[in-house]
């Protein structure tokens, strides 16, 4: 049996929290020849849902344009369900901001290239992420917020 005490990092579950595609210019924008630019913004955020029960979501926001016009708009929203329990709180950061996104990314990678193939345009294939780095950088902004 299980000490009482031994730490715990369990996947629940995994599960599209929300997913949206617009193509407010559409069909005009579609026989346009001119590449598209492409922006992609990531984040990230956990909150506790009960008890050792946290909610990791990663959400992937890509908005393509040509001009000032919008191609397509992507919003997904991929959440995870985690049991974490008798973990240091100093290594709870880390957990939830490097482990379970690194679960819970490659879902909302094939979300999202899914969600825009069935829009009518190319996939889009997001890269891997260094979510270490990420969260290192969000470590690094917020201290240097702390000192001004």
């Amino acid at each position: 049996m299980a000490d009482q005490q031994d730490p715990v990092f369990q996947i629940q579950r995994v599960y599209l929290k929300e997913a949206s595609l617009e193509q407010p210019n559409s069909p005009a924008i579609l026989v346009e020849q001119e590449t598209p630019a492409v922006d992609i913004q990531l984040g990230v955020e956990g909150t506790p849902v009960a008890d050792g029960i946290f909610e990791v979501v990663v959400t992937a926001t890509v908005h393509t344009k040509i001009k000032d016009k919008t191609v397509f708009l992507v919003e997904v929203r991929q959440g995870g369900i985690f049991e974490i329990r008798n973990i240091p709180q100093d290594q709870m950061g880390p957990i939830m901001g490097i482990a379970c996104p690194q679960i819970v990314y490659p879902y909302l990678r094939a979300n999202v290239a899914d969600l825009v193939q069935r829009g009518g345009f190319p996939p889009v294939h997001l890269s891997e992420i260094n979510f270490q780095a990420m969260y290192e950088q969000q470590q690094a902004d917020a201290a240097a917020q702390q000192v001004q």
